[in-house]
């Protein structure tokens, strides 16, 4: 696993955060440090995100279902600022919220075009026209019969929908040989405990990320609570510690594919 937090660099001291591009252009090295420095450079924009989507939760209610935690949704928008990718490939959004800080992030990079596939239009009426219009395609219906072959040409791939072992084998057999080597993934639903769930789309991933001596970077709080108490000092000196959302839950991984 590539998580370390022995990276020299202090955010209270001034991070060098001209070093973060460096340690991030790999997934395969990304350190909790690495992503501290990234809340460190893109700490203004990052604060105007949250409190839009603060904002939406308040006013969507119970029609925006939130699934992604905190830590996993801000380290996906600063990896994306960072990473400044022309094509994003979503699957799964359910109610929208991570399709929202994904097309966030797309916005504050002036760059960039998400497509988005789901079994259900949820996701809809929950992305407003600001962020969706000349910068989001969104597809309905079973991906394994609509994706396509845009994944061929994506810059960052997103899964976050069916959570089964039988879902979780059809994209590492059919989806990660499609997609380009060196592209940052990232998947949600893995690390609930310790350990991924038995029989599931998390332990499937697993096994193809050892099988393939592939590192991978993780938030969880049950996996890598060490990664929670650094960040959480990272976000409390710049004052971004107020919870969006409020949960504990964040079983996602960020690895690189190839």
């Amino acid at each position: 696993m590539a998580i370390s937090n022995n990276v020299p660099g202090s955010v209270e001291g001034g991070t060098d955060v001209t070093s973060a591009r460096d340690v991030v252009d790999s997934l395969r090295d990304l350190t909790v440090q690495a992503v501290a420095e990234l809340y460190v450079k893109y700490q203004s924009d990052l604060r105007a995100v949250r409190d839009q989507q603060r904002e939406f939760l308040r006013q969507r209610g119970k029609s925006m279902k939130a699934q992604l935690d905190d830590y996993e949704a801000e380290i996906t928008y600063l990896l994306l600022r960072e990473y400044r990718p022309e094509r994003v490939v979503e699957i799964g959004t359910f109610y929208g919220w991570s399709t929202l800080w994904i097309l966030s992030a797309l916005r504050d990079n002036g760059v960039g075009h998400l497509y988005s596939f789901d079994i259900v239009d949820h996701v809809v009426s929950n992305v407003p026209a600001d962020l969706s219009v000349n910068r989001w395609t969104f597809t309905k219906g079973d991906v394994r019969e609509t994706l396509g072959d845009i994944v061929c040409s994506a810059d960052y791939l997103f899964i976050d929908a069916d959570h089964g072992a039988r879902f979780g084998r059809w994209y590492v057999e059919n989806v990660f040989p499609m997609v380009r080597p060196g592209t940052p993934t990232s998947v949600h639903d893995v690390f609930h405990g310790r350990r991924p769930k038995p029989i599931s789309e998390g332990s499937v991933l697993m096994k193809w990320l050892a099988g393939q001596n592939t590192s991978f970077f993780t938030p969880s709080a049950a996996k890598a609570p060490e990664v929670i108490e650094h960040l959480g000092r990272t976000k409390k000196e710049l004052r971004l510690d107020i919870p969006v959302r409020e949960s504990r839950h964040n079983p996602m991984v960020f690895f690189t594919l190839g």
